[in-house]
């Protein structure tokens, strides 16, 4: 497997001036092989396409000796009007075909929003599936794989993941496992991630601290899992999470393409993601 660290992780520093263009230098400067470019409509400077500004960063990448080999934005297919957010998405495959990037995530659904009816997870995938196989449909079309991760709390649950994938039932659609998402909805991380290992084109490296909810709330920076347990993102190695115990499975699959950081925790941003990335290089490399 490759190191790999996600432009998201170092989203706290953009507002300082620091830029994606200085977060490719950094992710070249830790000795890593790749760098994951997570990029919406508002992530371009003015004036500048996003086309432009996506090639510019992979072109950059490319120039350092770096992989660009996902291209992650968000999205929403449970909403009044599916058909709009399909077109949307699609924008995005295209980005990153003209870009050279073979592999894009998308989100599937956020909550059930304005919807009225009964709330059932299996009505949300019943009304997804079919969008999520068309921008999949577009995706090979243009050469660019499309995937969803375990992300969102409405369609984070391996036994939903699994489920979601059978309906879509599409070959270029597959799963981008974050091995410390499972825990916002209370399962146990490493039991998760075993029931999708076939799925698995892209992997997450996330790490996490963990109380049960039946302690006193620990305040700022943790949140609230599904069941009311106390969750707080930290530098990976360093939490909850049996992080060389799931790289090991997915390894055993037969996985063996790149494992992006996504450092999301209060330390700060970028000594935990150097310490991060450390900690995921040496698993990497004891992995074999």
């Amino acid at each position: 497997m490759k190191s790999c660290v996600s432009t998201y992780s170092y989203h706290p520093l953009y507002n300082g001036g620091f830029t994606r263009f200085d977060a490719i230098d950094k992710t070249k400067e830790l000795g890593c092989e790749g760098v994951e470019l997570v990029l919406d409509e508002a992530s371009a400077p003015a004036g500048t396409s996003l086309l432009d500004y996506t090639r510019a960063l992979a072109d950059h990448a490319r120039e350092l000796g770096l992989e660009v080999p996902i291209y992650t934005t968000g999205a929403n297919f449970f909403v009044p009007e599916p058909e709009r957010e399909v077109e949307r998405v699609c924008r995005h495959i295209d980005i990153a075909a003209e870009c050279g990037i073979r592999l894009l995530r998308h989100d599937v659904a956020y909550s059930y929003g304005s919807y009225e009816g009964v709330k059932t997870y299996r009505h949300v995938i019943e009304k997804v599936a079919p969008y999520i196989s068309q921008v999949a449909d577009y995706g090979k079309s243009r050469g660019v794989k499309t995937c969803s991760e375990n992300h969102g709390r409405l369609m984070q649950d391996s036994d939903r993941m699994l489920e979601l994938f059978g309906a879509v039932n599409n070959e270029n659609y597959g799963f981008l496992c974050d091995i410390g998402n499972f825990g916002g909805v209370d399962e146990d991380c490493s039991v998760a991630v075993a029931k999708l290992l076939e799925l698995i084109v892209y992997v997450h490296a996330k790490d996490v601290f963990t109380k049960p909810g039946m302690s006193y709330n620990p305040g700022r920076g943790y949140n609230v899992s599904r069941a009311g347990n106390y969750r707080r993102a930290t530098i990976f190695g360093h939490g909850n999470v049996p992080t060389f115990q799931i790289l090991k499975a997915i390894k055993n699959s037969g996985y063996d393409g790149f494992v992006s950081l996504e450092f999301e925790g209060m330390e700060p941003t970028m000594l935990g993601i150097e310490i991060g990335t450390e900690n995921l290089q040496r698993m990497i490399k004891d992995l074999g």
